[in-house]
């Protein structure tokens, strides 16, 4: 291990051999690190965190400080972060609220500087939150998902699969897969057709999502009769499926 002299590392924390630790460092005793990583100066790591393989972690993170949740009772929770995320100068990850209860990172994710990922959150693979994106608790980002800069989220909000929001918006309501947002409150303007054809989504599957957005958003009707609308007359693909799912389940309601 390559450990700054200034770093204060705890005995009982587990290192893997090839970790990086930069000066001034902080890491508790309860924190486990995978192989490739690398810690940048001044970091906090403490309380109940794994952190996996070749990840970057930037000046002044603090992860695994206890959440802010005022319903925390001092139990034991988790932070738990997958490979290869990067983590930007002065992130802030919260542990869980509730007893055995964890903050997920999944993995090749890039959180940018000074964000914030409140108490079980779980951000799914590739997603990316921009600059001062806040997260409140409960917050799940789905796979791709990108968040703009100083956008807040509003806790038990979900962000669908390849939706990407502007900066500055003000989310409250469930984001549906695929979307293209903005706004202060947020609105839905219509497809994340960009970042479809990055993904590799056909132009079949993307003629199919603009047919169900048009029901789901521009017909007039009812969420529960556009989305009958599309199970019948949408021809069905992965994306469409997922869609359909996604707003069936939402417990908010869904951004419009």
């Amino acid at each position: 291990m390559k450990i700054h002299h200034t770093a204060i590392v705890d005995k009982k924390a587990q290192l893997a051999d090839d970790v990086e630790v930069g000066p001034y460092c902080l890491i508790g005793s309860n924190v486990k690190v995978g192989s490739g990583t690398k810690i940048g100066p001044h970091a906090v790591l403490d309380g109940y965190i794994t952190v996996g393989k070749n990840n970057k972690i930037f000046t002044g993170a603090v992860i695994g400080s206890i959440t802010q949740d005022l319903k925390y009772k001092g139990e034991r929770s988790y932070v738990k972060i997958g490979d290869n995320n990067i983590i930007r100068e002065y992130v802030t990850i919260n542990l869980g609220t509730k007893k055995g209860s964890s903050t997920i990172i999944g993995n090749d994710v890039l959180l940018m500087a000074y964000s914030h990922i409140a108490h079980d959150c779980v951000i799914n693979d590739e997603a990316i939150i921009a600059n001062a994106g806040t997260l409140g608790g409960y917050v799940t980002i789905e796979q791709k998902a990108v968040v703009g800069g100083l956008v807040g989220i509003h806790q038990f909000v979900r962000i669908g699969k390849l939706a990407i929001i502007g900066g500055c918006s003000k989310v409250v309501q469930d984001v549906v897969p695929y979307s293209n947002c903005d706004g202060h409150p947020l609105r839905v303007y219509g497809l994340n057709t960009i970042g479809l054809k990055r993904a590799g989504v056909s132009q079949d599957s993307r003629a199919h999502l603009k047919k169900a957005f048009r029901l789901l958003f521009n017909s007039g009707l009812s969420i529960a009769h556009a989305l009958k609308r599309i199970r019948s007359e949408v021809p069905n693909c992965p994306e469409v499926a997922h869609l359909i799912e996604f707003v069936s389940t939402s417990k908010r309601g869904i951004s419009r």
